[in-house]
């Protein structure tokens, strides 16, 4: 029986094919391998409140919903207003927001917001303001 060995050529493939299947991983490992980190999820008034005590260590967490109407009321370092739930009924979270609200806050908008239970209100430094994608100039200005 005669041995015949593998040809240089055989050899070059099987170095090609492991080395686009390492290149391959490590693509995969940086596009998804932080997705999970890179994720943020928000809890709605009613999730907040039911979960109260798993962040009752002052743990930082996102709550999302609807500013309540005529809740907004502008305070010394912020401002202090109710986040709703959509549902109907639901839950109601007060909130303490300290800094500068962003520009397209008012009531009745949607917010996402980042911070930790303080006592029974919420306690913020970042806000998110939810908007729709249509354009409107201010008021008395020519279009």
């Amino acid at each position: 029986m005669t041995r015949t060995a593998a040809g240089p050529l055989t050899r070059y493939r099987l170095l090609a094919v492991a080395a686009l299947g390492v290149v391959a991983v490590l693509v995969g490992l940086l596009l998804f391998g932080n997705l999970n980190r890179n994720l943020v999820y928000y809890l709605t008034p009613g999730e907040a409140v039911a979960q109260r005590s798993e962040f009752s260590d002052g743990r930082r967490f996102q709550l999302g919903g609807l500013v309540q109407e005529r809740s907004v009321v502008p305070s010394a370092d912020g401002v202090r207003f109710v986040v709703t739930g959509t549902e109907p009924g639901g839950a109601t979270v007060p909130v303490d927001y300290r800094g500068v609200p962003a520009q397209l806050f008012a009531e009745g908008i949607g917010v996402v917001l980042e911070g930790s239970w303080r006592g029974d209100e919420f306690a913020a430094d970042t806000m998110k303001v939810k908007h729709d994608e249509n354009y409107r100039p201010p008021e008395g200005e020519a279009t």
